[in-house]
């Protein structure tokens, strides 16, 4: 005999609660990064007021997304770098003048949250190329596998998720960095991509200057983990 349809229920709901949090996460990201972008314009009478506001309402709303993806089974993270570069981390001082020399590849279906973010590590003096899909993203990687120095990649895209996105650039360019960035993902599904090579990850929303301190700590992570290797000479698996 078929099973009651009620027994559905439960992964219906936590489907709910994870898409319900992975677009809150979107849209905190945006209001966050757009309102640390005003604020270097709004340091004095009420517009710093109304920025201390906006502030305050978006520290309730990352604790009402965190709690979301607590019930839906995701992890509540902010950050991971994997443990295999982790272990290399220099003093964050000594980064600044080699890691901005560096070319990012963004990856991000939401056009709002793509244009913030490449703000945000332009104006950090990184060369900052940009894209909408996964399909995309495959193909430029392709045509120049050495151009980047780390992908920064959404999860949730229609057509071409972030998971398969990162299994073909793995298979194009092994060592290629690829740093996760989405508002939600499940504990188990983030476990297997860091065991598969994933060099870190972030949860959306996070701080302009976390993201660049991130960046920048991961890449040369990299750099020492592999002992100075210059990563343009490295053999390609394609």
């Amino acid at each position: 005999m078929n099973p009651p349809l009620e027994a559905e229920a439960p992964s219906t709901s936590t489907d709910m609660l994870s898409q319900a949090s992975s677009e809150l996460n979107n849209l905190l990201q945006i209001i966050s990064g757009a309102s640390e972008l005003l604020a270097e314009g709004a340091q004095e009478g009420d517009a710093a007021e109304h920025m201390a506001m906006l502030r305050t309402s978006i520290e309730r709303a990352e604790n009402l997304a965190a709690s979301l993806a607590r019930h839906a089974g995701g992890t509540i993270k902010k950050e991971l770098m994997n443990p295999d570069i982790a272990g290399f981390i220099r003093d964050k001082s000594g980064l600044d003048s080699k890691a901005q020399k560096r070319t990012i590849l963004l990856v991000d279906d939401e056009e709002m949250a793509l244009t913030l973010v490449k703000r945000i590590l332009s104006n950090a003096g990184f060369g900052v190329a940009t894209t909408t899909s996964g399909f995309q993203c495959v193909d430029l990687v392709r045509k120049d596998p050495h151009l980047y120095d780390l992908v920064l990649l959404d999860l949730t895209m229609p057509f071409m998720d972030g998971e398969e996105t990162f299994k073909r650039l793995r298979e194009i360019r092994a060592d290629l960095p690829v740093v996760l960035c989405t508002g939600f993902v499940q504990q188990e599904r983030l476990t297997r991509l860091m065991t598969a090579g994933l060099a870190g990850f972030l949860r959306k929303p996070i701080a302009p200057d976390e993201i660049v301190s991130f960046v920048r700590s991961t890449l040369a992570s990299i750099r020492y983990s592999r002992g100075g290797v210059d990563p343009h000479s490295v053999s390609l698996a394609i």
